[in-house]
């Protein structure tokens, strides 16, 4: 499996984290209750599986990689991807902040949750396609093959090292019980 392949699949369980969060905010529109806990462990796969691990891996090792190869970082995806990572951080920010007053009843936080769930999935969808399909294809092309076996090395370093054994194994045990509960699955 190349590094591309890793952060592919990668994808597939942030967009299943992305259904939830969808569901949830439907949810939240209608009035309808959302444990606060479900949505504390969204937002918590968000920070630490989607950007502290995946979008690091891309920050910290692929995109410095693609610009070492030749892929300017200012005015093209690299710059467009780093850009969007900051608007998900900030809309994941909001969703946080808003859990603890949705908690104590306050209906103008049901609807900021659900407001910035729907902005982060909107905006992570689009960013998921943009990166499956231009950026990992543009990595695929100027990435030599020991290039693509460093990097591999370099996530499975972030899997242990910055994220702990078994971490990644938790965060998709979680994704099938968040299914399970908003019964996705």
């Amino acid at each position: 499996m190349s590094a591309t392949d890793v952060l592919r699949t990668e994808h597939r369980a942030i967009e299943r984290m992305l259904a939830v969060l969808e569901t949830a905010a439907q949810r939240l529109e209608q009035g309808q209750p959302v444990r606060p806990d479900m949505l504390r462990e969204a937002v918590d796969f968000v920070r630490n599986f989607a950007d502290r691990c995946h979008h690091g891996k891309e920050e910290e090792n692929l995109f410095p990689r693609l610009e070492a190869r030749g892929v300017p970082r200012e005015g093209g995806p690299i710059a467009v991807m780093l850009s969007e990572h900051e608007q998900g951080r900030a809309y994941v920010g909001a969703m946080a902040d808003a859990i603890d007053a949705y908690e104590g009843g306050e209906e103008s936080a049901a609807l900021a949750i659900a407001e910035n769930a729907r902005a982060y999935v909107e905006l992570l969808r689009e960013h998921i396609m943009k990166e499956d399909n231009v950026l990992f294809a543009m990595a695929d092309r100027v990435l030599s093959p020991a290039d693509q076996q460093e990097l591999e090395q370099r996530f499975e370093q972030i899997e242990t090292e910055v994220m702990g054994p078994g971490v990644h194994e938790r965060y998709h045990r979680l994704l099938d019980d968040l299914e399970q509960e908003l019964s996705l699955g």
